[in-house]
């Protein structure tokens, strides 16, 4: 089967953690060239520098998406050193979970969500947009949520902006006439990529979870006093309860390895045994 991942020009935002350095060390490592951007400088530097100790090719380029110019410098970095821009995974995000009565704690956070996680995804869209336009082909990958899908209680501003990426992606999609093909990726549940660190009320995550959350604190609690069933943190198992980031930067990486007409649309991916999330 044909390798379509390798010779890609990737760029990607949010690089210096979470799916965005996966997705690097995955596509890399299949050798495909990529361009880190994060505004977290030496994060996204000590990912390339491991990619290239690893024998692959990257480099690390200081970004804040909320600036146009500066994403747009990010493509240009892309052009420069390797050519073209074959995918744009616009990565980068905030998750400021919290209550409208939380406004005066929350309302900053939530003007920088809406600023990274709409703006910022724009921002990566129009960026790439002429040169894919320009070689003919091109594919942006947008992460999004499954917060995006319908409102929750705690989240209206984080699900807001995530039903935003889905609206503009499908936009792109249809406008692009089948030249730029567009995925958008909708984690569920993963804790282990630092977005957690972002919320401004705890209590607001348990939205998602509706009647579920009983359930789900119990797990948690499991998890932390190590009485958590070890088959329910084994992906090989059916009963696998939390997903790790791993499985997600899979699904993206799949959707790069197609051929050039072939899109997948839309990925959500979630562990077989989670019940919790609505």
């Amino acid at each position: 089967m044909a390798d379509h991942v390798s010779g890609k020009s990737i760029v990607i935002t949010g690089a210096g953690g979470g799916f965005g350095r996966l997705v690097a060390q995955k596509a890399a490592a299949r050798g495909a060239k990529v361009t880190l951007g994060d505004i977290n400088l030496p994060a996204a530097e000590d990912v390339a520098a491991e990619i290239r100790a690893a024998g692959g090719q990257a480099q690390a380029v200081a970004v804040d998406v909320t600036q146009l110019a500066q994403v747009k410098a990010l493509v240009g970095a892309a052009l420069d050193a390797f050519g073209r821009v074959d995918v744009m995974l616009n990565n980068a995000g905030i998750m400021p979970l919290a209550f409208i009565a939380d406004h005066e704690a929350a309302y900053a956070a939530w003007e920088r969500c809406i600023d990274i996680n709409i703006k910022g995804v724009l921002n990566g869209m129009v960026a790439a947009h002429d040169p894919m336009i320009a070689q003919g082909s091109g594919h942006v990958i947008n992460v999004s949520s499954i917060y995006g899908n319908f409102p929750v209680t705690g989240a209206a501003v984080y699900g807001a902006s995530k039903a935003a990426v889905n609206f503009l992606s499908e936009s792109f999609r249809v406008e692009a006439r089948g030249k730029v093909k567009v995925t958008i990726v909708k984690p569920t549940g993963v804790p282990a990529t630092g977005l957690g660190g972002t919320v401004v009320n705890q209590a607001a995550s348990v939205g998602i979870l509706g009647q579920n959350t009983p359930d789900f604190m119990a797990m948690v609690a499991g998890m932390q006093d190590g009485t958590f069933p070890a088959e329910r943190l084994d992906p090989e198992n059916i009963d696998y309860a939390s997903l790790a980031p791993e499985h997600i930067a899979d699904a993206i990486i799949h959707a790069i390895d197609q051929p050039a007409g072939v899109s997948i649309g839309d990925i959500t991916v979630r562990a077989a045994g989670d019940h919790f999330i609505l």
